[in-house]
């Protein structure tokens, strides 16, 4: 990964040069530069950094960026306009498919706190196109209310956001507009594990089935109305039972053969878990725990051991996630 990385910031700095050559890209290797390592805080590989006006003072982290393409388009984004100001119903189309996703803000006017969000949220969505526009004949020609920020998805719009002034935050409009990097539900696998992490959502819910089960297609279905609902808050992963490969995540999970189908949430700051209490994956059972989890009152699923037979006959007693809390407080 570090060198697949690399080799795209070699690319992006190659072609930057031609079109912006006052930008310079270097590469460091934190082995050998300690005190480096140190100033920098660098805790995880690769880091990338943006330096601005010769001050080594608070760079700006490059996060999630792993495309030359995406790159140069967030250097482009951080040192001039991050939007295309759009004046025509033509220049809209012509945004909207140039790119399988584009992102519009259609405002009342250009300048206000909903705005400035939508331009901030634009700096760190390098991945695909955005564009705001003020004007009448565009606003009526998709029929959007003005302050609003749609997705578009293939030339459709896929998503309404309604931009109230002062209210809107920059990291929930960039983790909702990053979700339509993925789909609603996402199959877990080598390939996809990586665009799963890079968006910045923390919470994970994972459906355990077999996928060539009889029972899958109605699952599934159900899982995938409910992702809807969730969008920006919560990723919906599918994982199939029957990969081999899948096999550690059965063993982090504790998930048995007679689990399954089972449903799960991960929080991947806190690395907590949660079960959903009810068996049948329905619409209404995988709504219920996901807006349970989001209001903080679903129970913590501590995956434990039995609790052994002799446990209390020696002045050591031993101890399980089933017998800890009992014993201990």
């Amino acid at each position: 990964q570090s060198q697949n990385l690399s080799e795209e910031f070699a690319k992006a700095a190659r072609q930057l040069k031609k079109e912006a050559p006052r930008i310079q890209f270097g590469k460091i290797d934190v082995t050998y530069q300690h005190d480096l390592r140190k100033e920098f805080n660098i805790r995880e590989f690769p880091t990338v950094k943006f330096f601005v006006d010769g001050s080594r003072e608070d760079p700006i982290d490059c996060r999630g960026v792993r495309q030359a393409s995406a790159f140069i388009t967030w250097v482009k984004r951080r040192t001039g306009p991050s939007t295309v100001l759009i004046n025509s119903t033509d220049e809209a189309e012509a945004i909207i498919h140039a790119d399988n996703l584009a992102v519009i803000g259609f405002f009342e006017e250009l300048h206000n706190d909903s705005v400035e969000v939508f331009c901030e949220t634009a700096r760190d969505v390098p991945e695909m196109p955005f564009g705001m526009t003020a004007s009448k004949d565009v606003c009526a020609n998709y029929r959007i209310q003005k302050n609003s920020l749609v997705v578009f998805k293939k030339g459709k719009p896929v998503h309404n956001e309604v931009l109230e002034d002062g209210r809107q935050n920059k990291l929930d409009l960039m983790r909702l507009i990053k979700t339509f990097t993925l789909d609603l539900v996402t199959e877990c696998n080598l390939e996809t594990s990586v665009k799963i992490f890079d968006v910045p959502v923390e919470n994970h819910i994972l459906l355990f089935t077999p996928t060539n089960s009889e029972m899958f297609s109605s699952i599934h279905e159900n899982y995938k109305s409910a992702a809807g609902e969730f969008r920006g808050k919560i990723i919906f992963v599918l994982v199939d039972t029957n990969e081999t490969r899948n096999g550690r995540i059965f063993e982090y999970f504790r998930i048995r053969e007679v689990d399954i189908p089972a449903v799960r949430i991960l929080n991947l700051t806190s690395d907590a878990k949660y079960k959903m209490p009810a068996d049948e994956v329905t619409v209404e059972n995988i709504r219920e725990f996901c807006q349970s989890y989001l209001n903080g009152k679903a129970k913590l699923h501590l995956s434990s051991e039995e609790i052994p037979e002799d446990w209390d006959k020696m002045p050591v007693k031993v101890l399980v996630g089933k017998n800890f809390n009992r014993i201990v407080f």
